[in-house]
Parts: C-alpha cells; structure tokens; sequence
C-alpha cells in the first residue's frame, strides 16, 4: 500500500473530528460559556495562573501532552502490523482523546482548577480522591523516569542533538520575557525564535556534544542528573517564563517538522512494507487483544494528558471557549504525530530492514522505538524532500527530545503540585512549600532512576510495562470523573461514559494479563505494584460509580 493513502484517510479523519464532533460535544455535552469567569483570571498570580492567548497555550499542552509516547507506542505497536495500530490512532483521537482531554480542562476549570485528583475528593468522595492520587503518582514516577532515559539516550546516539535541544530552553526564556514584559506581539518573536531553533540544527552538526565518564559516572546517567537538575529549576520558574514560551515555540517547530514529514510522505509515496496484519509476530509477543489499547496510549487516549490539562493548562485558559481549541485540537496534533510514525516505521525500510527490527519482541521497547522512527522518517524525509540524511535524523532526534523534554518539565511540575496537594490534604505544611515538593518530586524519581537501575539510572525502564496499564485506568477514571459531573448537572454521559467503559475494559484486562506473565518471570516488585494499581483503580472506579447512581437517582426523584 501506498503510505499517502493513509496520510490522506488519517488526516480527514482526524480534522473532520475536530469540524464537527468536537462542536457538537462544546455546545451540546460541555455547554461552554464565553463570559464564564476562568481561574486564570480569577485567581490569577502570574506563576502558575496567568490569562494565555489559546494559540500560545495550544502549544504548550500539545507539546507537553505528547512527549515521546505517541511516537513509542505506535512504533511498537506496528509487530501486529500497521492495520490495528492505524484504526485505534485515528478512531481513539477523534472519539475518546479528544473527549478526555477537552473534557478534564473543562471539568478543572469549573472547578478552580483543581488537578484531576482533587477535583474526584468534590465529585465523587474524598476517599477515592486519595486513591486516585496514588496512580496519578506512579504514573507520573515513569513518566519522568522513563522520558529522562529516553532524552539521554538520543544524546548519546545523536549527539549533533544536543546543542538544538538545549538552545530551545534559551529561546523560550526570550520568548517569555518579551511577550510578557516588554510587550511584543507574538508574531515577530515566533518567527525568529523558530527559524533560529532550525538553524542550531546545523550547528548541531558542526559541534556535536558528547560527555565522557567523569567520577565513575556514565554518560547516560550524568544526562539523567543534568535533565532532573533542570527539570527541578524548571518547574518553580513562574509558567510564563519558560514553561509556557518553551512549550509554544517547540510547538511550533515540531508542528513545521510535522510538515516536513507529511511533505515528504507526499511527494516520495513510499510503499509501506509491513503487513495490515502481521502473521508471523516474534516469540514472546504478547496478544493483540486487549495489548493493542494499552500500547498505544498517547496519540489515541491517554490518562497523562488528564493531568496536564487539570495541572497546568486549565489555569492559563483564557476563555472556557477556548477548551475546544486547546484540548481537542492539541489531542488532534498527537493523533497526526502518531500516524506519521506509523508511516515512518512502516514504510521508512525495506521488508527486510522491517522483519530485523522487529524480530524479537523483548528488545524492542520505548528506546528501541524512538530509534525506529528517527531512522525510518528521516529516510522519507531524505528521499522525498532531498535533505542530507545526517541533517534529517538530527531533525527527527531533536523532534523527539523536545517532545520527551516538554513532558518532563511539565511532568516534574505536575509530582511538585500532587505533593503540594498530599501537604494539605494531611496537614503537613512542609510539604506545601514549593522547594521541599520539588525536592520530594524530583527525589523520587531519582530513587527509582539510580536505586531500581544502579548507576547507569535507568531504573525507570524496570517498571515502563507498567505505564501502558496504567496511563489507560486513569484515563478511564478520569472519564468517570468527567460523566459523574455530567449527570450532575442534567446533561447526557454517555459520550463519555462509552469510551470509559471499553478504556478501562481494555486497561484492566491488559493490567491482569502482565499481572499473570510478571508472575511466571519472577518480577515480584512489578507484581506487587501492578496489584496495588489494579485494587487502587477499582475501588476508584466502585465509588464513582456509587456517585454516579446516586446522582441520577436524585435527578430521578420527584420534585418537592
């Protein structure tokens, strides 16, 4: 099959989503309000809560929404052939991303912008509250984890890389500052600071980076310790400053290389090589039902993308109107993501290449697909638009640092909030304080980087099978959450009451399968984990839908 077919059906698919069901759920289901007072403005502190232009924020929640995952889980998931990984992109962004994400900025910012966690202590009961911030911290434990061993292992592989990613931060510090304190326009400062951010990829290649052994510690891990280092400044500087700025021009840049890549799957056609349905999978892999929906979470739906859009996007939306662009849209832009993955590690080798990379199934994990992507598209891009391949593969490398980046500044941000939120919740002021949350934040993972991964800090790829299972419960639960709410105020649950229903269907069933398959290995650790996650979630899941039944009795009961 030609790869511009699928370009084409995904593309109409997804934006025909935006166009019309994405209008019918902001009028019909979350009835948005243009003159509805959001937290931004009415508890505004310029650090956390600061009024955004949406297109300014629209970057910053689809960068740090999408991170490296919707490039990992499609590019893993393709071993069961290109036909069900495609289907479940463009179906999940249209009917279920796109709903959770709109969904939970709208139910945070009814809300004073409580976080996802928070907001489920006044919808559904205090208890489940609690609960459900033990998965919203586990979750955001891999993530950080993990994305800090993503990022330092394509500066080791792409060390041309490194000076592109880094200047990022350095123009989004400028960016900020301008807009917000000297008062320019957004135009002039996106050009410049995105035809410089492309520049740098050339001086990337003139002057690669690379770190030796210093004090007995390996690269990778001193790249872990810088990342973490940063991720902490990051994450107390006010969200104007680089937060926000950094994730609107890497935003940008990554919208233009999504370009690039579309562009170059145009004019190249390049024939996708792999099967619509794989018959010969490797030994070891497991079943397609139900691994498939638990794999590729990011760029169909994702319970991370929750977190964002109650942790930091729902207090700068400007106007509640401006959730449909946000949310929606930005789930749209890691649905195209996700399909050009799909088109790069499928089409971007030959039948051969493609029966070699994905011959065994125990090596091929979320390292393994980033490289796949990164080589496969930047043989489309080389082919179709004439780009040196070096330069493309740095492009491409770049592309998926930023994402893995972004998502670590806000996930960092996020662990700093949920520790905040324990201190208050259990009275313990230290906690409260920004600095010692960030320290635990940042501590944490770090314990789980060095202590689970010894010294090369990649403890946080022990417990990565882990994250498919329980991104796709809290996004299950997330939806609840969302419908509890609905039917509180009288209006229709089922639009996202079906796709919570066949998430969670899908996240538990997976979540007792690896419960089973880590048994049989030994990994205990892993087991007992993934039986905390798995009780966790379903006493969540029992008392929403104990809230929920009590709800729609009492919208039931007769008046007086």
């Amino acid at each position: 099959m030609n790869a511009v077919v699928l370009a084409v059906i995904g593309l109409i698919a997804v934006f025909s989503g935006y166009r019309f069901y994405s209008k019918f759920m902001a009028e019909k289901i979350y009835q948005l309000d243009p003159d509805f007072k959001t937290p931004a403005h009415a508890m505004r502190d310029d650090i956390d809560y600061v009024p955004t232009n949406r297109v300014v924020l629209w970057g910053h929640h689809f960068t740090a929404v999408a991170g490296a995952a919707p490039i990992i889980g499609p590019s893993i998931a393709v071993v069961w052939g290109w036909l069900p990984a495609f289907l479940w992109v463009v179906i999940g962004t249209m009917f279920f991303a796109g709903v959770h994400d709109f969904g939970a900025i709208w139910a945070s910012v009814r809300n004073k912008a409580l976080s996802v966690g928070s907001l489920t202590g006044e919808v559904v009961s205090h208890r489940a509250r609690n609960l459900f911030m033990i998965v919203v911290f586990f979750l955001l434990l891999m993530v950080n984890a993990v994305f800090a061993v993503a990022i330092s292992t394509e500066f080791i592989n792409t060390p041309a890389s490194v000076i592109p990613a880094w200047t990022a931060v350095f123009v989004a510090v400028g960016i900020g500052i301008l807009l917000y304190r000297v008062g320019v326009g957004i135009t002039w400062p996106t050009v410049v600071g995105t035809v410089i951010l492309y520049a740098v990829i050339y001086l990337g290649e003139l002057f690669p980076v690379t770190l030796a052994e210093t004090a007995g510690i390996a690269p990778a891990a001193q790249w872990i310790l810088i990342l973490f280092l940063y991720a902490a400044v990051a994450s107390m500087l006010p969200v104007w400053l680089l937060l926000q700025p950094r994730d609107y021009i890497n935003g940008i840049q990554l919208f233009v290389g999504l370009g690039i890549l579309y562009g170059a799957v145009f004019i190249a056609a390049p024939t996708v090589v792999a099967p619509p349905i794989n018959p010969n999978v490797p030994a070891g892999t497991p079943p397609i039902m139900p691994l498939l929906f638990v794999t590729i979470a990011c760029g169909a739906i994702s319970g991370f993308h929750g977190l964002v859009s109650s942790g930091t996007t729902s207090k700068q939306l400007n106007t509640e109107t401006d959730a449909r662009f946000v949310g929606y849209l930005g789930s749209l832009g890691e649905g195209t993501l996700a399909i050009v993955a799909i088109i790069a590690v499928t089409a971007g080798f030959s039948m051969t290449e493609w029966q070699s990379a994905y011959a065994n199934a125990e090596s091929f994990g979320a390292v393994g697909g980033i490289s796949a992507f990164v080589e496969g598209g930047s043989r489309i891009a080389s082919e179709g638009l004439g780009l040196p391949i070096g330069f493309a593969q740095t492009l491409l490398a770049v592309m998926a640092v930023l994402f893995a980046g972004t998502t670590m500044d806000a996930g960092v941000r996020l662990q700093r909030y949920i520790v905040q939120e324990w201190g208050t919740i259990y009275r313990i002021p230290a906690l409260t304080n920004g600095y010692v949350a960030t320290a635990v934040a940042v501590g944490a993972c770090l314990v789980l980087a060095f202590g689970a991964g010894g010294a090369d800090g990649t403890g946080g790829m022990i417990i990565w099978p882990l994250f498919g299972t329980t991104n796709q419960l809290l996004a299950g639960l997330t939806l609840l959450v969302i419908s509890v709410m609905l039917v509180k105020l009288g209006r229709p649950a089922r639009y996202t009451l079906i796709p919570m229903v066949f998430v969670t269907t899908m996240a538990l069933l997976a979540a007792l399968y690896q419960l089973s398959s880590l048994y049989a290995e030994g990994r205990y650790v892993l087991v007992a984990i993934d039986v905390v996650i798995i009780i966790t979630a379903i006493f969540v899941m029992l008392e929403a839908a104990s809230a929920l039944m009590r709800e729609r009795r009492a919208a039931a009961a007769p008046a007086g």
